[in-house]
């Protein structure tokens, strides 16, 4: 299967987000408008990719690309807003933050936010469209880089292990030492657990 891309458009950004499922953390997005004279072999769906393989394609499209943009939203804006639009909102940063104004962005997934140009919405467009794979690694990246560093001033929670998804470990290791500010309290877990430790508290 391949992508037919729309007619008539001279710069195409590629937008995708990573960190959807986790209970800690931002859900961070990317945008990226590769350079046609200067490609890059490889670029696939990030979750397809070793770690290794995604830090090395990451390095090449930094170099490589005409431009690319990181966004994402807070957990606290996650709780406020919910984890979808928080995604959209995001990926508006990401594309705003581009040095080069797209005229026409192809986002993973079945819905697009409002852009200040044409867009449209990719099904598994992070496997099929380049722009979409380099924006995939670089949101991948970025927020595992992410998780490392937050492991290392909390290495109690394991987060460089599970990247904050809800491992039944990380559940076992959230219910031990409850919630520090970067979970997302909105989310069934994190709040199933929280109401487990003020009902303990009550109870002393």
């Amino acid at each position: 299967m391949t992508f037919i891309y729309p007619e008539g458009f001279q710069c195409v950004a590629g937008v995708d987000e990573v960190g959807r499922g986790p209970l800690v953390g931002d859900v961070v997005t990317a945008a990226v408008i590769l350079d046609p004279a200067k490609p890059i072999s490889g670029l696939n769906d990030s979750k397809k990719l070793s770690e290794k393989k995604r830090l090395s394609l990451a390095i090449q499209i930094k170099e490589r690309a005409l431009a690319f943009a990181i966004g994402r939203a807070s957990p606290q804006e996650i709780d406020e807003l919910n984890i979808l639009h928080a995604t959209m909102l995001a990926m508006q940063r990401a594309v705003s933050g581009l040095s080069l104004p797209p005229d026409f962005v192809l986002v993973d997934g079945n819905r697009t936010p409002k852009f200040p140009c044409a867009s449209l919405a990719v099904v598994k467009g992070d496997g099929l469209v380049a722009e979409i794979s380099a924006a995939s690694i670089l949101a991948k990246v970025t927020r595992d880089q992410e998780m490392v560093e937050l492991d290392a001033l909390y290495p109690q929670y394991q987060f460089a292990k599970h990247k904050g998804y809800p491992t039944k470990a990380h559940l076992e290791l959230l219910e031990k030492y409850g919630p520090i500010a970067q979970y997302r309290r909105s989310f069934k877990p994190v709040a199933r657990i929280i109401g487990m430790i003020e009902e303990r508290h009550h109870a002393c």
